[in-house]
């Protein structure tokens, strides 16, 4: 019955017979069809010999498939799955000739896509190791010949695996395509006495499966196989051991191995040791940090190909190469595979087999434009349809276009086209996908090795640059060979700098400390913008360039798709960061990977800085964003491992309060975190675990464990400094106080400067009823502590001390000093208590004083401009590494940030302008402090 399912419902294009004859003979057979069927097999025919002479041995079975196509093929695959084993081979060469047929007249009429046609040859070729597979081990294990395995183990093949490589792995077999195959077996499940005879039968069904797929008989063959994929083919057996493979590609593996790893899929035999085989691959496959030296390893494949194919250097279309060729379909895949390397370490998501699926994602995913992914989506489609039509013609294992016209005659009558129309296409195309994809690979032409053109640079220090290819990170051979092509390019950027010799000095530390140069030197050449931050940064901020050569991966972020999107805030990145965390599997992992996040946050956020995309209040919201996510990420983790040892956290747990800076929500580049933790739990209990502390030890060894998380050096650094003098009592007082404790002593004992401390406490990390609860307490504290006289004398009194413990450093010391940082921030403090206003920041502090009436509106004013002022220049001063802010090491691009960020128009304008707000400032804080007794009030 002819319905909607049938191929001519649904035909919406059908080849032209080049052989009118043969076409017409072919479709005398087929009396009694639909048109439009007896037009596609008469087109088929008429210019494909190998689908001619199917349409003649298969016309029978033909004549009912044509109406329903995919119930058939599903038919023919079942067919072949209940074949006996005996009869396997045979069974398998037919359902491929039919599988042939159907697929090449669906193809050809439009009914199936180039996905449904490429899927369901891989589907085909799944079934067929399988099958093959299963025909092939079963006598080793009728025979015992595989030691410790029966005929019980044959669903998992006794431990043997056939890894789908290339097209296959992909899902995206052509119409004549071989397939690659790599065998392995789960050495775990043999004693090691049996290894030598295992090995043996499995080599033995390899062969035997190879075989059967692969050799032709009167009834044609099923895939010509492939096996040369596997870890160094010349010297290694057919099928080897899982952990031999896994060492090899530890020590051995290079680059077009990794490329083929991400099409790699188990698909015969023990399926789930295949998956774990692969999963301990990712770390091969898959790199750390992003991968930009793939982009020469790929290239340099590239030539290789071209040299070893002998292909030519221009686009000719007869006998071009579709499949190698310039522009042709290995080309793009190429291109995808790399920017999947590149980039899939860092971002899972990206680790698709597809080639077209890939391009998808690296669009979605910002890492390459979405205009690019679906132009060569397209052309990749294009020439897989053309490889499909070429191959159809003889059922050849070829990729060449016809190499006269009458070849192309030929194949524009099976694509129903004219025939120059199909060449313009094919010219066209080819030609877009060779620019698009050398642009990518070779920017600037052909690599050279030779030296780098000598460029003059008067104004920069020769000497200097000169002794720039002693250093560690150009020892390589292949780290010159970059740098070299690099450098005419990085001396003009830094000639055009603000200041070409400070900016050449500090991109001279940069270099000198960068311990290896390949990945990021790579990273450069694929993305020039990298220079222009890089100079940018060596010639504005030396002590940001000094960290950068320790910590070059960073750059990373910037091109990792979200780098100048809006800041997400402290709860997103708690639970960014939480999220990553959960990926590792070991203590170690997790502070590591803490770290390499928090580098990468930090880094955006001084680069925002630094280029003017953010001022300097923005950026101390932000540092202060970042570390309370670290703090309330990495908590949890710290109290699980150390639960581990000694049991869950005794009574209600415990939580870190984040006290000045942090506390305030307003960090600069290189603060510490002043932390104090506080717990409640019985003060005579005990944790639970297999080694018990009493609670007090428990919560102090458990705050150390968390100072010792957040500043102990590791393989990615140190996170921040941690100060807990401003627990109760000092340093004289536990790490951690008890709930009890804390209250008792805030209560009974406490000094004024602790309670301006507690005006900006806040919770960071902790059980949420606790958080609630010491948020209380402060808030009642605070109104019940706000005596003015008595705070105003403490603040007085403090000021003192700090003055005489501490001197300025320097004429733009901003904060310490009269009406500076420290002054101000005291005099905030002092507003937020005697007011009970429980705000933290120093800005609401200094409007709860002028509401208080410690000083008035306008007075309030001059105290927030003197303490914006000095808050810019500090912000700029820790993040360019000058904490003495001396104008000379600043140099020209250092200043420049500063006066943008302080609006001023010269350094003597600044100096002015600060030396009169702190003037100011200073008065009106120094007439609070010295009024008499009668005037404070109570």
């Amino acid at each position: 019955m002819t319905g909607l399912m049938s191929i001519a419902a649904r035909m919406i294009r059908c080849p032209r017979p080049y052989d009118p004859e043969q076409g017409q003979a072919t479709r005398a057979l087929f009396l009694g069809l639909a048109p439009e069927c007896s037009d596609l097999i008469e087109g088929a025919a008429g210019c494909s010999p190998y689908l001619r002479a199917l349409c003649h041995s298969e016309a029978e079975w033909l004549r009912e498939a044509l109406d329903m196509p995919e119930a058939h093929f599903e038919n023919l695959l079942n067919i072949a799955e209940a074949a006996p084993l005996d009869e396997m081979a045979d069974a398998l060469r037919q359902t491929k000739r039919r599988a042939a047929l159907l697929l090449a007249l669906a193809d050809l009429a439009g009914v199936w896509s180039l996905k449904d046609v490429t899927a369901r040859l891989t589907r085909f070729a799944d079934l067929a190791v399988g099958l093959a597979l299963r025909a092939a081990i079963e006598p080793e294990l009728r025979r015992g010949k595989i030691p410790g395995q029966t005929e019980e183990d044959i669903d998992s093949a006794a431990g043997m695996v056939v890894l789908a490589m290339g097209k296959m792995g992909a899902g995206e077999l052509n119409y004549s395509s071989d397939i690659d195959l790599i065998c392995l077996f789960d050495e775990t499940r043999f004693d090691p006495g049996d290894y030598d005879a295992a090995r043996a039968g499995f080599v033995r069904a390899t062969r035997k499966m190879a075989a059967m797929l692969n050799d032709r008989t009167s009834e044609g063959y099923v895939f010509r196989t492939d096996l040369r994929l596997r870890p160094d083919p010349a010297v290694t057996p057919v099928c080897l051991a899982m952990a031999r493979a896994e060492a090899y590609y530890e020590s051995l593996g290079r680059t077009w191995e990794r490329a083929a790893y991400i099409k790699a899929r188990a698909c015969a035999g023990d399926i789930p040791a295949g998956a774990r085989f692969l999963h301990t691959l990712t770390p091969f496959v898959w790199r750390k940090h992003l991968d930009f030296a793939a982009i020469e390893d790929a290239h340099n494949m590239r030539l290789r190909i071209r040299a070893h194919k002998r292909l030519p250097k221009r686009i000719t279309l007869p006998g071009h190469n579709m499949k190698l060729g310039r522009g042709g379909i290995r080309e793009i895949e190429f291109f995808t595979q790399t920017q999947q390397l590149i980039s899939g370490g860092r971002d899972p998501d990206l680790r698709v087999r597809g080639t077209q699926d890939g391009m998808t994602r690296l669009a979605e995913k910002d890492w390459i434009p979405t205009d690019v992914a679906e132009d060569l989506s397209d052309h990749y489609a294009f020439h897989r349809m053309v490889e499909h039509r070429v191959q159809m013609i003889h059922d050849a294992q070829t990729h060449e276009l016809p190499g006269n016209d009458d070849g192309f005659e030929r194949l524009a009558a099976l694509m129903d086209r004219q025939c120059e129309d199909l060449q313009d296409e094919l010219l066209d195309r080819l030609t877009r996908v060779h620019t698009r994809i050398e642009r990518f690979f070779s920017p600037d032409g052909a690599a050279s090795d030779g030296p780098v053109a000598q460029v003059p640079q008067p104004e920069l220090d020769q000497t200097l640059i000169a002794r720039w290819e002693s250093y560690p990170a150009l020892r390589s051979d292949r780290a010159r060979q970059i740098f070299r092509r690099l450098q005419p390019d990085i001396l003009s950027r830094l000639s055009a700098s603000l200041d070409p010799h400070a900016a050449t000095r500090a991109l001279d530390g940069f270099l000198s400390g960068l311990p290896a140069g390949v990945q990021l030197l790579s990273m450069f050449e694929a993305r020039p913008q990298l220079l222009d931050l890089l100079v940018d940064i060596a010639g504005t901020a030396p002590g940001l360039a000094a960290y950068l050569s320790r910590n070059s991966m960073v750059f990373e972020a910037v091109i990792g798709g979200q780098f100048f999107s809006d800041w997400p805030g402290e709860a997103a990145l708690r639970v960014d960061l939480t999220e990553r965390l959960v990926a590792q599997t070991d203590y170690e992992g997790v502070l590591d990977a803490t770290r390499a996040w928090a580098r990468e946050w930090h880094f955006r956020v001084g680069v925002h800085h630094l280029r003017g995309l953010i001022g300097s209040d923005e950026a101390g919201r932000q540092y202060a964003d970042l570390a309370g996510a670290v703090v309330a990420a990495l908590w949890p983790r710290v109290l699980a491992q150390f639960a581990s040892k000694h049991g869950s956290p005794p009574g209600r747990g415990a939580a870190v309060v984040a006290m000045g800076s942090l506390g305030a929500g307003k960090l600069n580049a290189s603060s510490d975190l002043d932390l104090i933790v506080i717990y409640d739990a019985p003060g005579d209990g005990t944790s639970d675990g297999p080694r018990p502390l009493p609670t007090r030890t428990y919560y102090a060894r458990v705050t150390q464990a968390l100072i010792t998380a957040l500043t102990v050096p590791m393989a990615e650094g140190r996170l921040y400094e941690v100060d807990m003098r401003l627990r109760p009592s000092g340093n004289q007082g536990p790490v951690a106080t008890s709930w009890a404790a804390f209250q008792s002593y805030q209560q009974d004992e406490a000094w004024v400067w602790e309670y301006l401390a507690l005006t900006r406490a806040r919770v960071v990390a902790g059980p949420d009823d606790l958080a609630g609860d010491i948020e209380g307490f402060r808030r009642g504290l605070l109104a019940q502590k706000g005596m003015r006289a008595r705070v105003l004398a403490g603040v007085a009194d403090m000021r003192a001390r700090i003055a005489e413990a501490k001197a300025p450093e320097g004429e733009l010391d901003t904060k310490l000093g009269p009406g500076r940082l420290q002054d101000i921030e005291l005099m905030a403090q002092a507003g937020a208590l005697i007011a009970a206003d429980d705000a933290r920041d120093v800005r609401a502090g200094l409007a709860a004083g002028s509401r208080a009436g410690i000083f008035s509106v306008e007075e309030e004013g001059i105290l927030h401009r003197a303490y914006a002022l000095c808050w810019s220049i500090t912000q700029v001063a820790r993040l360019l590494g000058d904490t003495a802010f001396d104008r000379e090491r600043l140099g020209q691009g250092g200043c420049a940030m500063l006066l943008r960020e302080t609006g001023h128009e010269s350094f003597e304008d600044l100096q002015t302008g600060l030396d009169a707000l702190t003037l100011a400032a200073a008065e009106i804080i120094d007439r609070v402090l010295s009024l008499p007794g009668d005037q404070l009030g109570t």
